[in-house]
C-alpha cells in the first residue's frame, strides 16, 4: 500500500523581497504573524529564554549574609554609599576599572562568538528576542497560532475580538510593570523596596523608573518588535561588517533545493530534475521578522535558526536530508555551488543542476562540504579568545591581590610648617584610612621618619609618639588631623621624604604614603 505525505504549504508571503531588490524604508509596516516551531533550536531558545528571565528577575531577592555591617542582598548597586556588590565581591568607586573590564570582555566575547556563529547574539540572548518571544508566546496562548491570529486580525470588532486583544495586552503590560519593577529592586534591598513601593512611600525616582521601563518593554517588545531590530538597532550592521566567509550563519543551501517545486513525485515521474524545497514556505511562517531566508543573507534575519527546525521538520516528512537550511560558512556555501552550478551567471537559480549534488541511489556525493568544527580555531577566533582571556585572567589577579586597606595623606598648605616655642618645627597632614571591609578594624597607624620625629592627632590628644592605634568603622573612611614634629637639633632645611604607614595586625594588610616634611629657610 502506497501511503502519501501530506504537506500544508504556508500562504504567507515574505515582508521583503529579498538581498537583491530591499524594500523601501518608507513601505508601510506588514504585520508579523509567526508560526509556533518545534525543534532542536526553537528548544534551545526556551532554554535561554527561561535562564535570562530568571536571572533578571529573581537575582535580586538572593540573599547573601556579609555579617551585621554590610547588606544582605546578593546583588546590589548601592548609589547611596557609592557601593557594588556582587555575592562575596565588594567594588568601590575607586574600582570602577573591575566593571569597565567587564564591559571589554563582554564586547570582546560578543567579537568572538560573532566570529564564530554570526548574529547569535540578535538570535537568542538579546533583550528585545528574550521579551519579543515572551510576548509572541503570551499572543500564541491567548489568541491562538498563526492561523487564529489572522483571522482574528483581519475579523471585524466584535466582543470577542476586543476582550481578546484586550487580555493580550493586559498580560503584556503586567509583564512590562514586571520588567521595570525588578530593575529598581538591584538599587535597593528588595523586600524593603518592595513594600514601600506597595504602600507609595518609595521615593519619586523608584516610580519613574517603573514607569520608563515598563513603557519602554511594552512599546519595543509588544508592539514595535522586529521593527525595533531592523529600523533602531545598530548592533546588526556592526555584526554584519564582522561576519567573513568562514563564519557560520543561517543559510538556505540552494545548490541542494533549486529548483523547487511542490510537487516532487510528479516531476520524478516526468524525469526532471528537482530540488529538495518543496516550495511550503514553513521558514517564512515561523520567521519572527517575516523575512524569506531563501532570499538570501538579509539585514532582518536575527540568526535565531527557527527556519532550520521548520525545514528539518519537512525534510523529515518527505523524506530528505535534513540540513536544506542550516548553519554553514560562506566558504562551504560557495564551493557547493561551484559543484551545483559550475556556469555561474546572474541566473544561477536557474542553472542548477541538483544532480551533481546528489548520488544516483540517494544522498550526496563525497566532494561536498559540510561543517567543521576546525572553523573554531583560525586565527581570528583565537585571537579574540586570547584576549578575552588575558582580560579576564588580569581582573581575576587584581581582584584576588587587591588591598581592603588604604592610606591617603594631604599636606597642610597654609601654613606648610609651624615652629613651636622649643625651636621644633611642626607639619601638619590630612590622612584618610579607608577601610574597605564590612567590619570593624583596630589601624595602626605608624611614622616612618624623619629621625626624631614624634606625632599627634588632633582627634585623639592622648596620642604622642611614633604610632597609634586607630579604630576604623566598617566600610567607612576615617580623617584624622595629624602633627608630626622634629626637634630643632635635628632639623634638616629643606625638604624630607618619610612614609606614614597604616597596618592591620590580624588580616595583615599594610598601606604607605610616601610624604614630606619641609622646613623653610628661615625656620632653621
Amino acid at each position: 500500500m502506497t501511503t502519501h505525505t501530506i504537506i500544508d504549504t504556508q500562504d504567507v508571503k515574505a515582508v521583503n523581497t529579498g538581498a537583491k531588490t530591499q524594500s523601501s524604508l518608507y513601505a508601510a509596516h506588514q504585520k508579523v504573524f509567526p508560526k509556533r516551531a518545534e525543534g532542536t533550536f526553537r528548544r534551545l531558545k526556551w532554554i535561554i529564554m527561561a535562564v535570562t528571565l530568571g536571572i533578571y528577575y529573581l537575582t535580586p531577592w538572593i540573599r547573601w549574609d556579609r555579617g551585621p555591617f554590610a547588606p544582605d542582598q546578593a546583588v546590589l548597586l548601592d548609589m547611596a554609599h557609592r557601593r557594588f556588590y556582587f555575592f562575596f565581591i565588594e567594588i568601590w568607586p575607586q574600582e570602577f576599572y573591575f566593571v569597565a573590564g567587564l564591559l571589554v570582555m563582554a564586547g570582546v566575547g560578543l567579537f568572538l562568538v560573532t566570529s564564530v556563529v554570526g548574529r547569535a547574539w540578535c538570535g537568542y540572548t538579546c533583550p528585545q528576542t528574550v521579551w519579543t518571544d515572551l510576548f509572541i508566546k503570551v499572543e500564541e496562548l491567548v489568541q491562538g497560532d498563526r492561523n487564529a491570529r489572522i483571522k482574528l486580525d483581519k475579523a471585524p470588532w466584535s466582543f470577542r475580538k476586543l476582550s481578546l486583544i484586550s487580555f493580550t495586552h493586559l498580560i503584556f503590560l503586567l509583564i512590562s510593570l514586571a520588567t521595570g519593577g525588578a530593575w529598581i529592586f538591584y538599587f535597593a534591598d528588595a523586600p524593603t523596596l518592595l513594600k514601600s513601593f506597595v504602600m507609595g512611600d518609595a521615593p519619586f525616582i523608584a516610580y519613574a523608573t517603573v514607569g520608563v521601563l515598563a513603557t519602554t518593554t511594552y512599546i519595543f517588545g509588544g508592539l514595535m518588535r522586529e521593527q525595533l531590530c531592523i529600523f533602531m538597532c545598530p548592533w546588526p550592521r556592526i555584526q554584519a561588517a564582522m561576519l567573513d566567509e568562514d563564519s557560520l550563519v543561517v543559510t538556505y543551501n540552494d545548490w541542494r533545493g533549486e529548483p523547487r517545486t511542490a510537487g516532487t513525485k510528479k516531476a520524478a515521474a516526468a524525469g526532471l530534475a528537482v530540488g529538495d524545497c518543496i516550495d511550503c514556505n514553513a521558514c517564512v511562517a515561523v520567521c519572527p521578522t517575516g523575512i524569506d531566508i531563501r532570499n538570501g543573507q538579509q539585514l532582518e534575519c536575527i540568526t535565531c535558526a527557527l527556519c532550520i527546525d521548520a525545514c528539518n521538520a519537512i525534510m523529515d516528512k518527505i523524506g530528505k536530508p535534513r540540513d536544506l537550511i542550516g548553519y554553514s560558512t560562506l566558504r562551504d556555501y560557495n564551493h557547493n555551488m561551484d559543484i551545483a552550478c559550475p556556469d555561474a551567471t546572474d541566473d544561477v537559480w536557474g542553472r542548477i543542476d541538483p544532480t551533481r549534488v546528489h548520488k544516483p541511489g540517494g544522498g550526496f556525493i563525497d566532494g561536498l562540504k559540510h561543517f567543521d568544527w576546525k572553523i573554531f580555531f583560525r586565527v581570528r577566533t583565537l585571537i579574540y579568545l586570547g584576549m578575552w582571556s588575558l582580560i579576564g585572567v588580569g581582573l581575576l589577579f587584581l581582584l584576588l591581590t587587591r588591598d581592603r586597606l588604604e592610606v591617603n595623606v594631604q599636606h597642610d598648605r597654609n601654613p606648610i610648617a609651624v615652629k613651636l616655642s622649643d625651636g621644633a618645627v611642626r607639619n601638619g597632614y590630612t590622612m584618610k584610612i579607608l577601610n574597605m571591609v564590612p567590619e570593624p578594624r583596630t589601624i595602626t597607624l605608624t611614622i616612618d621618619g624623619p629621625p626624631g620625629a614624634s606625632m599627634a592627632i588632633a582627634e585623639m590628644p592622648e596620642v604622642v609618639g611614633r604610632s597609634a592605634e586607630v579604630e576604623v568603622q566598617p566600610d567607612k573612611l576615617r580623617a584624622l588631623h595629624v602633627f608630626v614634629s622634629v626637634p630643632a637639633q635635628l632639623l634638616q632645611p629643606g625638604k624630607t621624604n618619610f612614609r606614614i604607614v597604616v597596618s592591620d595586625k590580624q588580616s595583615f594588610e599594610t598601606d604607605s604614603y610616601e610624604a614630606i616634611f619641609e622646613v623653610p629657610e628661615n625656620m632653621k
